[in-house]
């Protein structure tokens, strides 16, 4: 009960800060955070609470896209009196409004003050009628969720229910955490009878020590850890949703150092030159040592941030990428290839000191601690693009590509029934599709995830040409263990 307190408040502080967010033009934060008190409050008692944050979303937002006039009306509402008092002593409708309407000059006539009502556009008819509607329908909700005996969860929308809510539990790869916290794609599953439980970790550690017996589905980020899954279960199933090709995040100074140097190629979708980086790793070269370098002049090594390429599946894909380029622009195969380039591409790894497990880590380290600590950074495209659709991103923040880079594909292997249906309807369902697109995923639908890059100004490649292949499983497993060994 009480971890349901917490995960109910927390979702209420991050809906309030999206509708701050998209909002803040038309009404102070005040105003907003009046709103989503006014809608949780007709929800108070009733049982079904994790559906609660969906509704008071829905219902708020329905109240802030009413027109620009209404202003005057949810200024009523931020009055403390309102947000503080019982709902049976709430002002009425024409109590609020009068609050808003100037009061008549000293010896006004009958028919100046009519004046001052009828022509004050903020409370026409059309106006009041709209607040009052949004009032009904709320009203109605609350109704409906009170007369409802305890038993399976409603579906949290206004739609009729379409069956019993069960739950649905997973492991994913923690880069798509914030897609399943979304209220909107928890309201898209709940439409479907679903209400999914996900845990986060690194995708290789979902494939190699996690005990998946108490899941539904593994959600890795890409097809290899996705194949040992199966292996692992015996399960054949399997459903790739979306994808995002590997990237490096870092920041415009050092984006000119790099052009500078020889290792960034510019242009409207800027690369980074693997090989040209692997020599300058191979000679040891510092910060320091590169010409004219007054915004970084550090003394440690020029090294890109990742994960830990034991547990977490984005470092391995770039100990993929460091290997093709390693291997003389090849796929590695065979003991005497994997040999051969195991010296070059642990340096890339060993030399960064202590990585996270997970690609969460890094990357909140980047948006929050500054060029110091992290002048770049190994990540998913989708975070990049994710972080900056939600505000997170700084202006000198860019985004390059590897060249070479690959595409991974995040798969669901399903364990059941269940897993199965949740992993067909993340690939099927067009508002999912949608709602991955808008956290930086790219899907079946191009379009979408250009439509959301084009709205928020994000340079991403429309089409990723220079995409390679991973080695196979086994291949790529004694690569990181070779990189293992380097760490002792």
């Amino acid at each position: 009960m009480v971890a349901d307190t917490v995960r109910e408040e927390q979702a209420i502080r991050q809906l309030t800060e999206r509708l701050v967010e998209n909002f803040s033009g038309t009404y102070s934060a005040e105003q907003i955070e009046a709103v989503v008190a006014t809608a949780r409050r007709r929800f108070q008692g009733h049982p079904v609470r994790q559906f609660v944050p969906i509704l008071v979303e829905r219902t708020a937002r329905r109240q802030l896209e009413r027109p620009a006039e209404m202003v005057g009306v949810v200024a009523a509402q931020a009055d403390p009196a309102y947000t503080t008092m019982p709902p049976h002593r709430w002002p009425t409708t024409d109590e609020r409004l009068a609050k808003q309407v100037p009061a008549p000059a000293e010896g006004a006539s009958p028919e100046s003050v009519r004046e001052t009502w009828s022509t004050n556009k903020r409370f026409a008819p059309a106006a009041v009628a709209a607040v009052v509607a949004a009032l009904v329908v709320v009203t109605v909700v609350t109704i409906a969720l009170a007369i409802r005996k305890p038993g399976p969860a409603p579906t949290p929308t206004l739609a009729a229910p379409v069956g019993p809510v069960s739950v649905v539990r997973g492991v994913v790869g923690s880069e798509k955490l914030p897609f399943f916290q979304d209220p909107k794609v928890a309201e898209v599953l709940a439409r479907n009878g679903m209400k999914v439980e996900v845990d986060p970790a690194g995708s290789r550690e979902i494939a190699t020590s996690i005990d998946l017996a108490k899941y539904d589905f593994a959600f890795p980020s890409s097809e290899q850890s996705a194949q040992r899954i199966q292996r692992q279960r015996n399960v054949t199933a399997k459903y790739t949703p979306f994808s995002s090709p590997m990237a490096i995040a870092t920041y415009t100074p050092i984006f000119d150092l790099l052009a500078k140097a020889g290792v960034v190629r510019p242009g409207p979708v800027p690369t980074f030159d693997m090989a040209k980086y692997l020599t300058m790793v191979g000679n040891r070269t510092r910060w320091d040592d590169l010409p004219d370098n007054a915004a970084f002049p550090v003394h440690k090594n020029l090294l890109i941030s990742t994960t830990d390429p034991r547990s977490s599946n984005s470092a391995a894909m770039y100990l993929a990428i460091a290997s093709y380029v390693a291997n003389n622009n090849s796929i590695v195969q065979g003991d005497s290839a994997e040999q051969n380039v195991i010296p070059t591409v642990a340096r890339l790894f060993v030399g960064q000191g202590y990585t996270q497990n997970s690609s969460e880590g890094p990357f909140e380290n980047y948006l929050t601690g500054g060029m110091g600590p992290t002048p770049m950074v190994w990540i998913y495209e989708a975070q990049f693009v994710e972080a900056t659709v939600r505000g997170q991103a700084k202006p000198d923040m860019t985004l390059l590509y590897p060249s070479p880079t690959i595409l991974s594909r995040h798969t669901v292997v399903p364990f059941d029934d269940a897993g199965d249906r949740l992993g067909r309807l993340l690939t099927t369902d067009p508002d999912l599709q949608r709602l991955a697109a808008a956290h930086g995923f790219r899907t079946g639908d191009a379009a979408q995830f250009g439509k959301v890059a084009a709205e928020h100004n994000i340079p991403v490649a429309p089409d990723v040409l220079d995409v390679i292949s991973t080695p196979t499983f086994d291949t790529l497993e004694r690569l990181l263990d070779g990189v293992g060994k380097s760490y002792n």
